[in-house]
């Protein structure tokens, strides 16, 4: 093939077509190749509810009758929320790629404390009637989340004395008297930080993250996350097409063999028998071992149940932070929970998905806590998966390659991966501008 692309990108993963479809946005010729005949990769979504019992169990393995049609389920591999005022959205907005996909509030936000389930309160009004704290403890966290709320970084007045430069995330808490349970659930599931390595950092991004979850919250009113109908597996699709639209190509069930590398810069890949000439590459860490690193694994228990959660108002979506410090851990356990309002399971079933980072021999041991909160399963798939991230930026060898999904249950830092990944390929920042809203329903497949 003499043709030659400013980008070929390798894989269908999310992150992959949200590249795509920027790199498509910013005038460079794109092919996007995927080995598989589908849409997704890790990011797919399993359906029919078949296509799950076959991975998991091989292909004698067949659903329970009781679990109704098999095209009526759409079960995430790698479930994740979005905030509703979140990078992603903005993306999918800014893109012009929400006129392809329908989404729904999410109904409730928790996390875990002494064995118990609490809705995160997540204004001041809510503080005063949490359960989550005693008294006095709501009256600090209420001035607290006053002041966060009100907190702008150029403007000192709203600073209240601390500087959000040098003072860390310790003293502030400390400056309104806040314990080390209500520091927890504001760090994990307000801030939505992995670990605690925040607290010894200036205040001014978890004062951000604070804002962000607040934001996103008063979008909706019932939690700040949102949930694509019909799965997660939208999503690649919807940017895919994005691509196409300004003028990308797509090549599914392709053989991808290798990368062709003249000195320590990549001129090509190599397909079969032919090689097809680029300037860039980006893919996933499956399509280029050689130049990545493993920095540890996670378990995820996607389990079908026949019940909502239980102590979670009988919402049929939600999602459930367990802190580290809960369960003696040093990584958060995170539930996720969809049913059939989000048309990812027939009336009277629902999906919830328990992970976490793994840190001992006995992955399945670590998320215990979050299982016990789930009620009866019918059904469990856990998969325990390597996390990688590439050896270098890429800026030399024009290789690009983005970080395994994580255990969040968010899409927060997949969004920071990708930008951070565009940046580093093109030397600025998307502008957003180059969108022209085109409408993605009246463009062919």
């Amino acid at each position: 093939m003499d043709k030659e692309y400013d980008a070929i990108v390798l894989g269908t993963g999310l992150k992959e077509c949200i590249l795509s479809g920027m790199l498509s946005v910013s005038g460079k010729k794109v092919l996007h190749i995927d080995r598989n005949n589908y849409y997704g990769g890790e990011s797919a979504s399993m359906t029919p509810l078949e296509q799950l019992y076959e991975k998991f169990m091989g292909p004698q393995a067949k659903p329970l009758t009781s679990m109704g049609r098999g095209r009526d389920w759409n079960v995430d591999l790698i479930p994740k929320f979005l905030m509703a005022s979140g990078k992603l959205v903005k993306l999918l907005f800014h893109t012009g790629v929400t006129r392809y996909l329908t989404f729904k509030s999410v109904e409730g936000s928790y996390v875990y404390k002494s064995g118990t389930i609490y809705k995160v309160p997540a204004s001041a009004a809510e503080a005063l009637t949490s359960s989550l704290m005693g008294i006095f403890e709501k009256r600090r966290f209420k001035k607290f989340l006053e002041w966060a709320v009100k907190f702008d970084q150029q403007n000192p007045a709203t600073w209240d004395g601390l500087n959000p430069h040098c003072t860390i995330m310790n003293d502030v808490y400390k400056k309104f008297g806040l314990d080390d349970n209500t520091a927890g659930f504001i760090g994990h599931a307000l801030a939505l930080y992995r670990d605690d390595d925040y607290r010894t950092q200036p205040f001014a991004e978890t004062v951000s993250r604070i804002q962000l979850y607040e934001q996103s919250l008063l979008q909706y009113g019932t939690s700040p996350y949102l949930y694509p109908l019909y799965g997660l597996g939208e999503l690649p699709q919807g940017f895919a097409r994005l691509s196409a639209v300004y003028g990308g190509t797509y090549m599914l069930d392709t053989p991808v063999d290798g990368l062709v590398m003249e000195g320590s810069k990549v001129t090509g890949v190599k397909s079969g028998e032919n090689v097809i000439k680029c300037k860039q590459v980006f893919c996933d860490p499956s399509y280029a071992s050689d130049r990545v690193k493993k920095v540890g694994q996670v378990i995820r228990a996607i389990c079908l149940l026949n019940h909502p959660i239980p102590n979670t108002n009988n919402n049929e979506s939600c999602q459930i932070i367990i802190p580290q410090k809960q369960v003696n851990r040093n990584s958060d356990i995170y539930i996720s929970c969809v049913g059939p309002s989000n048309q990812a399971t027939p009336k009277g079933w629902y999906v919830a998905m328990v992970s976490t980072t793994v840190e001992t021999q006995n992955p399945e041991a670590e998320i215990q806590a979050g299982l016990q909160l789930l009620g009866p399963i019918t059904e469990r798939f856990t998969s325990v998966a390597d996390l990688y991230e590439p050896l270098d930026k890429g800026t030399e060898s024009q290789v690009f390659i983005s970080h395994t999904y994580d255990a969040t249950s968010h899409f927060e830092t997949t969004c920071t991966d990708v930008l951070e990944i565009y940046k580093q390929a093109t030397g600025e920042e998307f502008d957003f501008s180059k969108i022209t809203h085109v409408n993605l329903n009246d463009e062919e497949e």
